[in-house]
Parts: structure tokens; C-alpha cells; sequence
């Protein structure tokens, strides 16, 4: 690996980071919308070069330039329009409202998107909110809520100190920030005294991107990546104490809570750096592997002539096309986000369309950039059942890894199988763009493993402050 000696760790001060993967010439913008298929193929691109520290574990991207992104209106990153997102994101904004008695107090969300959470965490405990976010668009809807909302279309700064709150949530934001403490410090340096006050982020889960292979999480715009220690760390550093670090959305997200203290351990409690420099050490290598088999996958695809959709415009559709030069191969994305339909995709320039839009263009495979909509996209296709179409179920295996991810090519043959809404009875095969040789789901939870109920999204504590 490539040591870069006057590269400081912004989390522990180490000068040991080591450069450990590249790639160029990527989409800047995962989430930005394109009204021009010719002018989201020439969207502005920059480079990722990751480097692991070995001390705290903190991954970031040395390349990255700040001045390359400046988010707007027309920045779309909701997930609410997933029934199986929207379900996550109310159960979490329950158990908030429910563990720290938030009735008729006072939130802060910073990095609120268009508005979503922090609507939910004030209906259902009668509080008051204020939300941070470049990108958010004012709503018709959210007039009625204005004597208990306000939207600022900024950046969360020191400019905005005077704001207090019981309850300070920010997530998916801490993972867009070159240095935590730029956000990390003012925040604590805002709350001052008030040491109640609790503050909860969610970020995505660098184990899941490096240990399990969630490889098409890798952007441009998340210049960090966090393992449980480097997050623990950084806020030990900005002198909170961490309460509680789980993992959510089955192991794809780090939820941490903690508050301001001015006695935080050194290290934030959490340990576990040398498992994830095994795991970064051996990443290439698995990372070129899982895009070698893709290649040979859709290769074979376009070769038996055969029409394919990519289920996802997020983050991960956008890598998973770019990285695989997937331009001409793939001409359609499909997305549940009303907002993103008719416009194109970064890089590749694809055109994102509706589900319903399937029911004419009759795909052979759908390729699902997110396994764990499986189950919502299958409730989606096998609704048209009730409608008189016709559509037929290979039986599944009992072991999810061998029917879902596969741990061979030979094992998608037998994938699932669907009709398509109002279709006309042509069957395309529906898997998983986690597919890889090395993880699966069942490598992670059990081959038998159920799903996880709404009840309990927190599916496993990694560190709690004893009581």
C-alpha cells in the first residue's frame, strides 16, 4: 500500500494512513437530478482514493475536493417512498420519542433532507423542530405544520449556536464531512452545559461496505467511511460520551447516541481496529473479483439478448452502472421516487422510470441494487396476481444466500421469478447486485435467518455505556 506521510487522521492525529484503493473519474453526484441524458453523462466527476487508518480505523477519501460539490434544490436523496424505508424510519423515530421521553421538546436534525424524520419525530411526540439542510424544498403540506417546524436551507454552523435542543439527530450527513470535528466541535461547543441533551447520528456502516462487500456504496460524495471505533472515537474526541453504537437496517447502518461530558474515555470505549485491517487488507482483491463476476454476469446477459433494468437510482445504482460502464447494456432504472422519474442518471446517463413503466418494456432481469427491498419489489410485481395477470414462483430454497445472492453463477438459474404489473406473462429474473462469491447474507445473520421486525431495527448492540 501506498503511504501517504503528510496524511494526519482528522478522528486520532495518526500520520499512518495508507492509501488502499482507487477509483477515477467518477460521478460527483449520486443524487443530483438531470433533466439532459447528454448532460448527466457529462457530469462533473472527481477521484476516490481511500486510506485506512490503522490506529482509530477512520477510512477516508484523500482525493476528495469539498469545492467540486454545492448541494441545491435539486438535490433528491429521499427513500421515503419505500414502504420498507418508511417503516424503518417511523419505528426509529418511535423508539427515539419512547427511550428519552420526547414529548413536547424541543429537535434539532441536522442534514434534514427534504424533511421527512423530523416531520415524524414532531407528530408523534407533539415536538418541535428545526431542520438544517441546502437541499430542502419548502412543501404545501408543511404550512400546516409551521407553529412547529422551521426549515433553514443552510449548513449547520457556529452561526447557529442559539439553537438548543433536547434532542439534537443527524444522519447521513457526518459521512459527507472531510474532518468530523468540523461539525463534531461546534455541536458540542452549542450545547455547552447542557449535558442532558442527547444527540443521535446514523451513518453507513463501513463494515458492511468493507467486511461484507457492500462495495457499490463506494461515492464520491461520502468522503468518510466509519467502523464502529473511528465513530466512537471522534465523538469521544468533541467530549461526548457514547451511550449506545448499534448497527440498523440490517447491518447497513451505525447508529450512535451520546451526550456531552467532559470526562469521555479515550478511545470512546469501542475496540476492534485489527479485524477491519484484515479486512481492508484483503478488499481489493474481493472488490475485483464481485466486479469481474458482474462483468461476466451481464456479459452473458447481452449475449443471450436478453433486456435488463436496474432496480435503484441511488448511490448504488449510480456505482454499480459506472463502475461496469454499463452505457449502452442497460437503457432504464427503475425508482419509487416520483421526483426522480424522467430524468437520467450520473455518468451513464440511463433514464429512471416508474415501475409501471415495466408493464410495456417487458424486461428479461431486474437487477435489485438493495436486497433488502427484495421482499417490498416482490409485494410490488406480485400485486398484479390480483389484476389477472399472470405470473408464476420458483420455489425458493430455504438457504436465502443460495436463492437470493448466490454463491456461484449457476445458482441464479433458479431465482426468483415474477410476472410484471398489467405484463403479459414474460417472466425476468429479479437478484440481488450483492451477489459475489466471498459474502452473503447468510455469512452475516444465519442461512435461516428471518427478517427483522419493525420492532427491532437495532439488530445488533455493538457497545452500550453501562447504566
Amino acid at each position: 500500500m501506498e503511504t501517504l506521510s503528510k496524511l494526519i487522521c482528522p478522528v486520532c492525529n495518526s500520520p499512518h494512513s495508507e492509501v488502499f484503493f482507487e477509483m477515477l473519474e467518477v460521478p460527483v453526484y449520486c443524487n443530483l437530478l438531470w433533466g439532459q441524458q447528454q448532460a448527466a453523462r457529462n457530469c462533473p466527476k472527481g477521484d476516490i482514493k481511500l486510506a485506512f487508518c490503522p490506529s482509530c480505523g477512520f477510512i477516508s477519501n484523500v482525493a476528495f475536493d469539498p469545492a467540486k460539490l454545492g448541494y441545491s434544490q435539486d438535490y433528491e436523496n429521499s427513500q421515503h417512498y419505500s414502504q420498507r424505508f418508511l417503516e424503518y424510519a417511523q419505528s426509529l423515530a418511535a423508539q427515539l420519542i419512547d427511550r428519552h421521553h420526547l414529548y413536547d421538546k424541543d429537535i434539532i436534525e441536522i442534514g434534514c433532507g427534504k424533511g421527512d424524520f423530523l416531520i415524524s419525530l414532531c407528530e408523534l411526540g407533539n415536538n418541535r423542530g428545526v431542520g438544517f439542510d441546502p437541499s430542502y424544498v419548502p412543501r404545501v403540506e408543511h404550512q400546516q405544520l409551521e407553529d412547529k417546524l422551521q426549515f433553514i436551507q443552510d449548513f449547520y454552523s457556529q452561526d447557529y449556536q442559539n439553537y438548543q435542543a433536547d434532542l439534537i439527530v443527524c444522519r447521513h450527513t457526518l459521512e459527507h464531512i472531510p474532518n468530523p470535528a468540523d461539525l463534531l466541535n461546534p455541536l458540542r461547543e452549542a450545547i455547552g452545559d447542557r449535558l442532558h441533551t442527547t444527540v443521535f447520528f446514523e451513518v453507513p456502516n463501513a463494515l458492511d461496505t468493507f467486511r461484507h462487500l457492500a462495495v457499490w456504496d463506494i461515492i464520491y460524495e461520502h468522503c468518510c467511511y466509519f467502523a464502529p471505533t473511528s465513530l466512537s472515537q471522534a465523538f469521544s474526541n468533541a467530549g461526548f460520551q457514547v451511550c449506545d453504537l448499534s448497527e440498523a437496517f440490517e447491518g447497513q447502518f451505525l447508529c450512535l447516541e451520546a451526550q456531552p461530558t467532559t470526562q469521555a474515555s479515550p478511545n470512546g470505549g469501542v475496540d476492534g481496529v485489527e479485524p477491519l485491517r484484515r479486512d481492508i487488507s484483503a478488499f481489493t482483491a474481493k472488490f475485483q473479483a464481485k466486479v469481474e463476476t458482474w462483468m461476466h454476469k451481464l456479459a452473458e446477459i447481452t449475449q443471450a439478448g436478453q433486456k435488463a433494468v436496474v432496480w435503484g437510482a441511488g448511490s448504488k445504482g449510480v456505482t454499480f452502472l459506472n463502475l461496469l460502464k454499463l452505457q449502452d447494456s442497460i437503457e432504464y432504472v427503475v425508482d419509487l421516487n416520483p421526483r426522480k422519474q424522467g430524468k437520467y442518471l450520473a455518468g451513464m446517463g440511463q433514464q429512471i422510470v416508474a415501475p409501471e413503466f415495466l408493464q410495456d418494456y417487458q424486461p428479461d432481469v431486474v437487477i435489485v441494487m438493495n436486497s433488502i427491498y427484495e421482499n417490498e419489489i416482490r409485494q410490488l410485481t406480485k400485486e398484479s396476481r390480483k389484476h389477472g395477470t399472470k405470473s408464476r414462483y420458483f420455489p425458493r430454497s430455504q438457504n436465502r444466500s443460495a436463492s437470493f445472492f448466490g454463491d456461484s453463477p449457476s445458482l441464479l438459474r433458479t431465482n426468483y421469478i415474477t410476472g410484471l404489473p398489467k405484463g403479459r406473462g414474460l417472466r425476468p429474473m429479479i437478484f440481488g447486485s450483492t451477489f459475489a462469491p466471498f459474502a452473503t447474507d447468510s455469512s452475516r445473520r444465519g442461512s435461516n435467518s428471518a427478517p427483522v421486525s419493525s420492532s427491532s431495527w437495532f439488530v445488533q448492540p455493538i457497545w452500550r455505556k453501562n447504566p
